[in-house]
């Protein structure tokens, strides 16, 4: 294996990390969006805010991995993906932003409606942004961006039936593995309403997420057969492994149990990622821009490996140190402002 290829293969690890964080949000965004109205989704939300509160941001750390050691390590890759996929990426980016400002403001609006207006703002930011970052996905898969500043078509590079479902299953994974984690934290909190409410849900994001998968393999094969052929070629043993996983899991979940559901949905979906990277290797541009063809002066990539490993025993600790407080309930919490509020001075009742 080159030093290029060692590259990829990191690039591959952070979009999977990216990925079992629950790609935005750690997911729960899509059950924020749609918890319902403000007293009926009052407790699964204040479980999500209780869950995600002081890691929320953390998972972008490896989105923002990804798009430095893309664009350090393979530029002309990298000048191709976002001039001729700008249009995704900036709406993903947009929604990263929609989120992020959403999600800070109803944790310190003072009013129940305005805290109501920004959870929808969360909630849609949540699903823009998977969804987008899928497509893109898509897009490379099927093939349809070339090399060259702006050289693919700028909108059914990435609209288009590939594109379209690869996003949706982003959706739908992310959905999965975020209810998969609350019905665990639901558990630990002893909060068994809310175990099964999630577990439900888990159980419905998966099945979806089966059927959307299977439906992208389908558009695959009718948009690029050579690519088709390499998903399931040499991609077959991985889909294997992510369909046993995914069925195992929802099975646990069904007999109400959450011992390895963790495990077995991330390897779900960490399998799913992985068959991408193993279908596409040795391209960065499926079919006309191999990784050793677009990769940078080998200086760099020694580079970009050594300081790969720097941020294993440095960023990586830190990381798990803050989910693991997070877990143990040991970083607090500001309590929600209160919701009664009289004229425009806003003096509290």
């Amino acid at each position: 294996m080159s030093a290029a290829d060692a590259v990829a293969v990191v690039l591959v690890v952070g979009v999977t990390l990216y990925a079992w964080t629950g790609i935005a949000d750690f997911g729960a965004g899509f059950w924020d969006f749609v918890g319902g109205g403000r007293r009926r989704g009052e407790r699964p939300r204040a479980l999500i805010d209780s869950a995600i509160g002081t890691v929320w941001e953390a998972n972008h750390v490896w989105l923002i991995f990804c798009i430095v050691v893309c664009w350090t390590a393979f530029g002309r890759a990298f000048a191709s993906i976002m001039t001729t996929l700008y249009i995704p990426l900036t709406l993903a980016a947009l929604g990263i932003v929609l989120r992020g400002s959403s999600f800070a403001f109803r944790k310190n609006a003072a009013r129940a409606r305005q805290r109501h207006i920004a959870g929808w703002v969360f909630g849609i930011g949540s699903l823009v942004t998977p969804f987008f970052l899928g497509a893109t996905v898509g897009a490379l898969l099927a093939g349809r961006v070339p090399e060259g500043v702006a050289a693919g078509n700028r909108v059914t590079s990435w609209w288009n039936p590939t594109s379209v479902l690869v996003g949706l299953l982003a959706v739908a994974l992310g959905a999965f593995l975020a209810a998969v984690y609350l019905v665990v934290e639901a558990n630990h909190r002893g909060e068994r309403g809310l175990h099964d409410y999630f577990r439900i849900r888990a159980i419905a994001a998966g099945v979806v997420a089966v059927l959307v998968g299977i439906a992208a393999v389908v558009a695959l094969r009718a948009d690029d057969r050579r690519m088709y052929e390499r998903v399931t070629g040499r991609g077959l043993a991985l889909l294997i492994v992510a369909s046993v996983a995914l069925v195992v899991t929802l099975v646990l979940l069904a007999r109400r149990s959450t011992k390895v559901v963790r495990a077995g949905g991330a390897l779900a979906v960490g399998a799913l990622v992985w068959t991408w990277g193993v279908s596409q290797f040795p391209y960065l541009l499926p079919f006309d821009l191999t990784i050793d063809d677009g990769a940078g002066a080998a200086v760099t990539m020694r580079w970009i490996l050594v300081w790969f490993l720097v941020a294993l025993v440095t960023a990586v600790p830190a990381l798990i140190l803050l989910y693991v407080l997070g877990q143990r309930g040991e970083i607090a919490e500001e309590p929600a402002p209160p919701e009664a509020y009289t004229g425009p001075t806003g003096l509290v009742q």
